[in-house]
């Protein structure tokens, strides 16, 4: 996109991820139901956050920085990839981990992406709360202090939507992809959490030109404040982004059905969807996004918001590796015990 031409940017999805039609799910629900598999984006165990990286490890790259700072919570795919990115382009992570799901056991706090992250070698800082976005940042931004106290060159990559949506960007450029692989898409339903991937996708099909509707699937925080919220992103990457043609008010289409009981936990939407999509198709979906993500196809087509017969795209933006640290409260939701 040589609209993005004037930003750094590290080459971390060097190709374009697959995009193939769901035939047995098309059948079931009476819809041209495709996959977008940003799942395989990136480097260990890939996902979308890949490519919100490229645009800032391009700036920290072009700031000379050696180390560079993230927040998530202790099962983040953002940490997770960040660490594994830096890794690739010679840089140090420090990740940080906040405390946002309640009453998980070990297993969770231990395994999936907890144990990636200490493969990978970054040092893993914790934050004691999950909903304080202004003091997570604050928190990196004094161990970045710290950092260069010792003469360190660190680059912070701010939780916020305060700070410039670099990350958006990534998705602009997806948006140029998948319309070069298909652009007769209706719908594209994908995740909404901290916005940059939804926000992203929604300016880039409209400086694209296409009028596909992106439906963002609240998987943090309810559909009155992740709207508001996309919005405000928007206007921010006008901001970056100011020749494009901007998305508006009127495009921004969130949903909220399986959200609960909040972020980070199964509720009878995401369970469906897990099952369904394993035995019928043979792909796995994550607890906290994709199962929630393709949890509002069925209920969108029941309620009449995706029309029978309509061509849709479900974005599979990855979360695997967390997977197996949710293995606890996954067999207790679909009711799997351990093989004896």
């Amino acid at each position: 996109m040589t609209l993005l031409n004037t930003f750094a940017r590290a080459t971390l999805v060097p190709q374009p991820t697959p995009l193939h039609r769901l035939n047995r799910m098309s059948d079931h629900l009476g819809i041209d139901l495709w996959i977008k598999r940003d799942d395989l984006a990136g480097p260990s165990f890939g996902g979308n956050k890949a490519r919100q990286l490229e645009f800032y490890l391009g700036a920290a790259q072009a700031q000379g920085a050696d180390t560079i700072l993230i927040t998530g919570a202790v099962q983040s795919n953002f940490v997770r990839t960040a660490a594994a990115c830096a890794n690739a382009l010679g840089m140090r992570a420090v990740v940080q981990l906040e405390d946002r799901v309640a009453d998980m056991d070990d297993q969770y706090r231990h395994s999936g992406n907890v144990l990636l992250n200490q493969i990978l070698g970054a040092e893993i800082i914790t934050y004691p709360e999950g909903e304080d976005e202004a003091g997570a940042d604050r928190a990196l931004n004094d161990h970045a202090d710290a950092l260069r106290a010792k003469g360190r060159r660190p680059y912070v990559i701010h939780l916020g939507e305060t700070h410039p949506p670099l990350g958006a960007l990534g998705y602009m450029r997806a948006a140029e992809e998948v319309l070069a692989q298909d652009a007769g898409f209706d719908v594209m339903v994908v995740a909404s959490g901290s916005g940059a991937t939804h926000s992203g996708l929604l300016a880039g099909l409209r400086a694209c030109g296409s009028p596909a509707q992106v439906i963002g699937s609240c998987v943090r925080r309810a559909a009155d404040l992740q709207g508001p919220r996309i919005a405000r992103l928007l206007g921010r990457i006008a901001q970056l982004v100011p020749d494009a043609t901007p998305a508006t008010q009127t495009d921004i289409t969130v949903w909220d059905g399986a959200l609960a009981p909040g972020y980070g936990q199964i509720g009878p939407p995401a369970k469906s969807a897990i099952e369904s999509m394993a035995r019928m198709e043979g792909l796995m979906l994550d607890p906290v996004y994709t199962a929630k993500v393709f949890a509002a196809v069925p209920a969108l087509i029941a309620d009449g918001t995706i029309a029978k017969g309509a061509r849709v795209c479900f974005w599979h933006t990855g979360g695997l590796a967390s997977f197996f640290a949710y293995e606890t409260e996954i067999r207790a939701k679909l009711g799997l015990a351990p093989p004896e």
